[in-house]
């Protein structure tokens, strides 16, 4: 392809204006565009819309294609198990492919001990697998949540997510026993409290207000937490913050399941972000990059927790034989260069990000590690009042320059490139999100 990006004509483009139109007409109107793209192919980190015009990705389907679009040995292992069978229910059957991928995961999980896993197709799948798991071999019913998670959209999941509104609005009764608690929201800190300073505290909340005046600890089942919030605005939770939940599950015999769905598979410079603190789950949730855009969700747990009998949980198209031979491959191109690669080259990015800071106040802060990096948008450093209007406009300025970012949260943007991401492409995303933030404050300024 040619160099990226190369913007040809004015977006949307008459091609994509004409599929747009096609689309208003019968797909569902809830699905959250965030600008006119309408792709027509892709390699690594470039994007070719119908119109011809080329883009830097740096949303990579909201975080799924980790090894690059269309990776050559993800797409030649595909071709061979599509040749072989595309389906027999790992539920009814037995296939080599969905038993490699379990002892796969089962070496890289951050859990202790032999480990189990349960296939299905996404993210929040695997969460409705964690949490009937937890229940089931606790027999408790209770479940904590933070404020800001995001788990998912089906019934079990949307109640555990406190992201948007928007999301819960009339959707409502949620399925009982779930309590939610103060996610270590660090640029924000309730407590007044710095990364340097901070012995998570907020996680006293729990400990002084939910397990003495609402939900006792022995009636809790499990803890879930994202070791960084996603739709959240891509808040990392200090080491310490993880570190003293673990201790506090531990304590009053309360599983901590760990949702590594956007976060895992490489992304933060690790296998899974967890793994920056230290800390083991008993359960963990992972799906988006897994498998490199092939549907695919994995609920992993302590071998000696998952017992459930035959029938007590199943799923038709989890593990399907040509997602497994996907994930085989993605797991073994992270291991073998795209895990160092995020670490190295999403150090250079967020470092460019952070040196942004110093021409536009509207960057209030940058966080992240390795290649999942949020950028928050404020009208005001001090106050930190949120610019929702203007981290929308810079999205779409960035569109514009060929780059492709999503938002987090109310006022968040989000990198969460391709793991394949150059220290090149990095240097043209920081130069281009520049460009975007300056035209963003000199509209504001007029």
């Amino acid at each position: 392809m040619a160099p990226v990006p190369d913007i040809k004509t004015p977006l949307p483009g008459p091609n994509a204006r004409r599929l747009m139109e096609r689309d208003h007409a019968v797909v569902s109107p809830s699905y959250t565009r965030s600008y006119p793209l309408v792709i027509e192919r892709a390699s690594g980190a470039t994007v070719e819309d119908v119109d011809g015009n080329l883009f830097l990705d740096c949303a990579a389907g909201i975080a799924v294609t980790c090894t690059g679009h269309s990776h050559p040995d993800v797409v030649h292992a595909i071709s061979q198990q599509a040749a072989r069978f595309l389906h027999m229910s790992g539920t009814d059957f037995y296939y080599e492919l969905q038993v490699r991928l379990a002892e796969e995961i089962a070496g890289v999980a951050p859990i202790e001990g032999p480990v189990r896993s349960f296939f299905g197709n996404s993210g929040t799948e695997a969460i409705e697998g964690c949490l009937k798991l937890a229940r089931y071999v606790t027999e408790r019913p209770n479940i904590i949540a933070f404020l800001g998670a995001f788990h998912g959209r089906t019934m079990g999941a949307l109640a555990l997510t406190a992201s948007k509104t928007a999301q819960r609005r009339r959707f409502g009764p949620f399925m009982p026993g779930v309590f939610h608690a103060p996610f270590a929201d660090c640029y924000r800190c309730r407590l007044g409290l710095t990364p340097e300073t901070c012995g998570a505290e907020c996680l006293e909340f729990i400990e002084d207000q939910l397990v003495l005046h609402v939900v006792a600890p022995d009636e809790v089942a499990a803890v879930i937490v994202e070791p960084i919030q996603g739709e959240g605005g891509y808040l990392v939770a200090p080491d310490q913050f993880l570190q003293r939940l673990r201790e506090l599950t531990s304590t009053h015999g309360i599983l901590l399941v760990d949702d590594e769905v956007q976060s895992g598979m490489g992304r933060t410079g690790r296998m899974f972000a967890i793994e920056h603190a230290g800390v083991k789950a008993d359960i963990v949730a992972m799906a988006k990059g897994i498998a490199s855009g092939m549907p695919l969700g994995v609920a992993a747990a302590r071998a000696d927790l998952m017992t459930w009998p035959a029938g007590t949980h199943a799923s038709t198209f989890g593990g399907n034989p040509v997602s497994c031979a996907a994930a085989l491959v993605t797991l073994k191109l992270l291991k073998e260069s795209l895990i160092a690669n995020a670490a190295a080259v999403g150090a250079y990015l967020k470092d460019g990000l952070t040196n942004l800071m110093a021409r536009h106040p509207l960057v209030g802060d940058v966080r992240g590690r390795g290649l999942m990096i949020g950028v928050e948008l404020v009208r005001d450093r001090q106050t930190k009042e949120r610019a929702t209007d203007e981290r929308n406009d810079v999205v779409k300025a960035a569109f514009a320059r060929g780059l492709l970012v999503l938002g987090a949260g109310s006022n968040t943007v989000r990198f969460s490139p391709p793991l394949v991401l150059t220290r090149a492409e990095a240097e043209t995303a920081i130069r281009i999100f520049d460009d975007a933030l300056g035209e963003v404050e000199a509209a504001g300024a007029r």
